[in-house]
């Protein structure tokens, strides 16, 4: 049952994020990418909202916080839990491993970028 909350809740916050994506460019334009940044701020903070309530209150069912976070949440952007762990690193006082985290999350997913791009085109070629 909480494979099929975590498949739901993915389908509808996947569903969510293209409507950004298709509305952000005719309205705000393409010279940015608004719809990634938009996407990314408003789902860090709604998992921040949904993090912080389930602290203080701690009274939503394992099966509520897969549906909402890992599903919809992960279907949206998974720049939120990167911003979750981040945090939880920082509350925890770890601050050179948050540090350390964010600066190599950034980094090496780019670099994994290239290098991925780098190996298809040489492939390709």
């Amino acid at each position: 049952m909480n494979y099929l909350l975590v498949f739901i809740g993915g389908g509808l916050g996947s569903c969510l994020r293209h409507i950004v994506n298709v509305t952000c460019p005719r309205f705000l334009g393409t010279n940015f990418p608004y719809h990634t940044f938009i996407i990314n701020i408003t789902g860090s903070t709604v998992m921040g909202l949904i993090a912080g309530y389930l602290a203080f209150k701690g009274d939503a069912a394992q099966s509520w916080r897969l549906f909402l976070m890992t599903g919809i949440l992960g279907g949206y952007t998974t720049f939120s839990a990167f911003s979750l762990d981040a945090g939880l690193l920082y509350e925890r006082g770890e601050l050179g491993l948050a540090a350390l985290y964010v600066l190599g999350s950034v980094v090496l997913s780019i670099v994994g970028l290239f290098a991925g791009l780098a190996l298809v085109r040489s492939l390709v070629a």
